[in-house]
């Protein structure tokens, strides 16, 4: 080779296959193409589009699966540092208390106040949970005046 480059020869409209556009982005336009083959290249753009869009949605799937990781172990170590800053607290508390009874006297007081709490707060939680709470009952409501509605307009 001589190193030099063949000059491009500038195409007409008439002997470009591809698209074309106006220059600014704008819609692309196919002449000289087949009907056959626009189907062709759109089937071959839609799976293409799909493909890529399963792509990105893998992508974004697992950077919030990596965000819900990493935010479950900022709520884990939160909750441990958190219920070892209770445990001193009351241990204050019961310091505290030592000042007007005994030691034991402090820890049953203590005790007993945060263990009344604890079963009121866990009561509580198991009665939101119950399946008659779960219900939909606004919901399953609403569907039974909309068949009843129905089947009076049927009627």
């Amino acid at each position: 080779m001589n190193g030099q480059q063949p000059e491009a020869v500038p195409r007409t409209r008439t002997e470009h296959a591809g698209p074309l556009t106006d220059g600014n982005h704008g819609p692309e336009r196919y002449e000289g193409e087949s009907v056959p083959g626009l189907f062709r290249k759109l089937a071959t753009d839609v799976t293409t589009l799909f493909s890529e869009e399963v792509a990105l949605a893998k992508a974004e799937m697992k950077s919030a699966v990596t965000d819900v990781k990493t935010g479950m172990m900022s709520v884990a170590a939160g909750g441990a540092v958190l219920y070892a800053g209770i445990l001193f607290l009351l241990g204050g508390v019961m310091m505290l208390l030592t000042q007007w009874v005994s030691l034991t006297v402090a820890a049953f007081i203590v005790g007993g106040v945060v263990t009344i709490i604890g079963a009121i707060l866990l009561s509580s939680g198991k009665k939101k949970l119950q399946a008659e709470s779960l219900k939909p009952d606004r919901t399953m409501e609403s569907v039974r005046e909309d068949a009843e509605f129905a089947r009076r307009q049927v009627q």
